[in-house]
C-alpha cells in the first residue's frame, strides 16, 4: 500500500510557536521526511495559509471554524462541534489512508459511520477535562470561569466516542497509563511530543542569571512567575530574567519593584534563544499536572541547569536530568548551590543518551510508521 496519510490538525501548524502545533508541525516534518506522503487538513481560525507546509505535504485543505455562540448551545464540547465541517469529510472519503486526528479538538468524524472501516489514530495532548477544570479553578473572570467549567463536564462525557479509534497515541506516561484504564480494548502507546531539536547545544560553563520564560498571556504562566518573584526571588542577591509574550500590567508592576528582576517583553525568537542557552539555571515549575510540557524538553536539549518541581515532571521520568525541588525554600537552597557549580561536559553526555533514546524526532515518527502499516500487515 502507497505510504498516505491523512492528518487533521486543530490550527494552522505553523508558524511552530506554541505546544500543540510545534507537536504537530514537527512530526508532519519528520514522517515527511521519512517517506510518508501526507494530506493535510486544517482549521484556521486567527492564522494564516502557511506556504511552508506545502514542503512537506502532498495537499493541504484549510476549512473555517465556525466560532461564536451557536457552537457553545450544543452538549457537544465547544472546541469539536466548531470543528465540524462537510467539506472536511468528503475530502477524507477521496481515499482510504489512514487518519490521524490530532487533539479531541479534531475528533468530530472520528465515530462517523462513513470512517468505520478507515484505521483510525487519536493522537492526544492533554486529558483536556481536566486541563479545563483547571482552567476552571484558575479563572477569575466569572463568565471565562463558567465557560471552562461547562467545557470540562462537556469533554469528559464526549471522552467516550474515543474508542472509536484504532490506537492512541499518549503524550505522557501518566496520560497513557489513564487512557488505558478508560479505553481497554483500545491499543494505547506512549509517544513523546515532537519538537524544534535535533541534538543538544546547551553550553558548558557558567551563566550569571536564572530565567523563566513562557507565554505570560496565560494565566497559569504568570501566576507561577508571581510565585517565582514573590516567594523564591524576592531576597535572593541573584540576577533573575523573566521572558515571554504578553505580560500584564500588572505583572510588568511587580517586576519593577525588584532591582535585580528583569523583563524581556514578547522578546523574538533570536534573542529567546539567547536567553535560553545563556542562562545559569532554568526554573521550569507549573502547578498543573496536565498534558507534557514541552519547553521541559527544549531546556533540556539548549539550556543548563534545570530547576524542576514535580508537576512540571508529572509522566516524563526525566528527574535525574533535573534538580527537583518540593517549595519554595527547596529552590532558594538550590539556586544558591547552583549559582556556584559548573555546568559540564558529563551532564550534556548524559542527556544526549536519554533525550535521543526517547524523544528523538526521527526515532518517533519511525515508531508511527511501524504502527500504523504493521496494522495493515
Amino acid at each position: 500500500m502507497e505510504r498516505n496519510l491523512h492528518i487533521i490538525a486543530f490550527d494552522v501548524p505553523y508558524p511552530p510557536n506554541y505546544g500543540g502545533v510545534i507537536d504537530i508541525f514537527y512530526k508532519i516534518k519528520s514522517l515527511s521526511e521519512s517517506g510518508i506522503k501526507i494530506t493535510l487538513h486544517c482549521f484556521e481560525y486567527n492564522r494564516s495559509h502557511a506556504i511552508e507546509l506545502d514542503e512537506y505535504c502532498e495537499k493541504i485543505y484549510y476549512y473555517k471554524r465556525q466560532t461564536g455562540i451557536l457552537s457553545n448551545l450544543s452538549l457537544l464540547p465547544y472546541i469539536v462541534l466548531s470543528r465540524k465541517n462537510k467539506s472536511l469529510i468528503d475530502n477524507l472519503l477521496i481515499d482510504p489512508s489512514p487518519i490521524l486526528f490530532e487533539g479531541i479538538h479534531s475528533c468530530y468524524y472520528l465515530n462517523d459511520k462513513r470512517l468505520k472501516s478507515r484505521l483510525k489514530i487519536y493522537r492526544e495532548s492533554n486529558i483536556e477535562h481536566t486541563y479545563y477544570f483547571h482552567l476552571f479553578l484558575s479563572q477569575r473572570n466569572l463568565i471565562k470561569s463558567a465557560y471552562f467549567l461547562i467545557e470540562s463536564i462537556r469533554l469528559y462525557f464526549y471522552q467516550r466516542r474515543l474508542q472509536a479509534a484504532n490506537l492512541m497515541l499518549a503524550v505522557s506516561k501518566k496520560d497513557t497509563s489513564y487512557l488505558k484504564r478508560f479505553f481497554p480494548k483500545v491499543n494505547v502507546v506512549y509517544l513523546p511530543s515532537f519538537h524544534a531539536n535535533t541534538h543538544i547545544t546547551a553550553l558548558e560553563g557558567r551563566g550569571d542569571y536564572v530565567l523563566y520564560h513562557g507565554n505570560l498571556s496565560v494565566q497559569e504562566n504568570e501566576k507561577v512567575a508571581i510565585f517565582l518573584l514573590k516567594d523564591v526571588f524576592n531576597d535572593l542577591p541573584v540576577r533573575f530574567v523573566i521572558a515571554g509574550l504578553h505580560p500584564s500590567t500588572q505583572l510588568k508592576t511587580l517586576i519593577a519593584k525588584y532591582p535585580h528582576v528583569e523583563l524581556y517583553d514578547s522578546p523574538n525568537e533570536e534573542t529567546m534563544s539567547e536567553l535560553i542557552h545563556n542562562a545559569h539555571i532554568h526554573t521550569m515549575i507549573t502547578f498543573q499536572r496536565t498534558g507534557f510540557k514541552l519547553k521541559l524538553i527544549n531546556v533540556l536539549y539548549s539550556g543548563r541547569f534545570c530547576l524542576c518541581n514535580n508537576q512540571m515532571l508529572w509522566g516524563t521520568d526525566l528527574e535525574k536530568l533535573c534538580i527537583v525541588t518540593k517549595s519554595a525554600f527547596d529552590m532558594k537552597m538550590a539556586v544558591t548551590r547552583l549559582m556556584k557549580e559548573t555546568f559540564s561536559k558529563r551532564e550534556l553526555l548524559n542527556r544526549a543518551a536519554v533525550l535521543d533514546k526517547t524523544f528523538g524526532n526521527k526515532i518517533n515518527s519511525e515508531k508511527i510508521i511501524s504502527l500504523l502499516f504493521s496494522i495493515y500487515n
